[in-house]
């Protein structure tokens, strides 16, 4: 399995993704125009030179290597919020006070907000259902933080990703239900699809810019507030492990939680390694390990059983194939598992 930056020529095995994945991923949706929008997106962040980062769109695909086929994605948006607005709401709290009457009460709000502008966000996640199972969901999620430590001035120093709420086996999401219905006046999923466009004004348009007291939301829409929807729950607890924290930012439109991590504090950011490598058989105990070729245009990580703990990066040479590099050179390398 070979994770790289996506290609035109990629359209049809990513529309096919799109397709199996439903309407649950608005960033890959079943849009010929749209996805090959952000492949263009995509190729034209890998070839440009970056001081800082701005509104780059860097988009990978899982490429079985045996076939060719693509069967997973993944993506970076270098900086939220330099486009289009990006909104949140804050789960806060404001106190009322009746000194005469005897009366003191704390109130959970929702406060409209950009709080994430120029923040990374990591997105796209989606692999197929026929390749779930094993390492290639890891590799697919934490590929995208080597790819961070091979180009950290490509990204803001503070990286998020939403998740995605709580919603019923219909798609209901009772968080919808109580409160964005009554100002957008459709249905959620139109709502987060147009959202998933790009374009952000409708929000500015219809939200209510007021706080919004929780107490006054139905209770199950309330109970949503911060969890996320059950086949969420694998990458969140993954993120996690990673060091990201949950910081009372949701959705405005499910109340999914947005979780939040400095870039350096991720663990496979912070303990990835720079190995030369070398054609052998590695000996003592293996553990797989992600590899990147370190190359911008023609980035590429793979994985392999090898071991992490010595002064080089002992592969096959079907590695160096996959990685497009020779023996001797310097790759970055990190244990797919987290060590606590």
């Amino acid at each position: 399995m070979v994770i790289r930056p996506a290609q035109h020529t990629d359209l049809k095995d990513i529309l096919a993704l799109a397709a199996s994945a439903g309407t649950g991923l608005t960033t890959l949706p079943n849009d010929p125009v749209r996805i090959e929008d952000k492949i263009k997106n995509s190729v034209d962040a890998f070839s440009r030179d970056i001081v800082e980062p701005g509104p780059e769109y860097y988009f990978f695909v899982l490429e079985d290597d045996a076939t060719g086929k693509v069967v997973g994605t993944c993506a970076l948006v270098a900086a939220v919020g330099m486009d289009e607005a990006f909104y949140t709401y804050k789960l806060s709290t404001v106190v009322n006070t009746s000194h005469d009457l005897g009366i003191y009460n704390k109130h959970k709000i929702l406060v409209l907000c950009n709080d994430y502008t120029g923040t990374t966000e990591i997105a796209t996640l989606y692999l197929s259902p026929d390749y779930r199972g094993g390492i290639n969901g890891r590799l697919l999620a934490k590929s995208r933080f080597l790819f961070m430590a091979d180009f950290p001035q490509r990204f803001a120093d503070k990286v998020i990703a939403e998740m995605r709420g709580f919603s019923d086996e219909q798609g209901r999401s009772p968080f919808w239900e109580s409160l964005g219905r009554r100002f957008f006046s459709m249905d959620f999923a139109k709502a987060d699809a147009i959202s998933g466009l790009g374009s952000n004004q409708f929000i500015a348009e219809l939200m209510p810019q007021h706080p919004i007291y929780v107490d006054m939301l139905s209770d199950d829409a309330r109970q949503a507030i911060g969890q996320v929807h059950p086949d969420t729950r694998p990458a969140l607890a993954m993120l996690k492990r990673e060091g990201f924290r949950y910081q009372n930012y949701v959705d405005i439109f499910d109340a999914g939680p947005t979780i939040e991590v400095p870039k350096d504090q991720i663990k496979t950011y912070r303990a990835s390694r720079l190995l030369p490598i070398r054609v052998g058989k590695p000996e003592g105990d293996t553990e797989s390990i992600m590899i990147s070729n370190r190359r911008l245009q023609e980035f590429k990580t793979t994985v392999f059983e090898t071991r992490i703990d010595t002064d080089e990066l002992i592969v096959s040479p079907e590695v160096l194939d996959r990685l497009q590099v020779k023996e001797g050179d310097t790759v970055r390398a990190a244990s797919l598992r987290n060590k606590r």
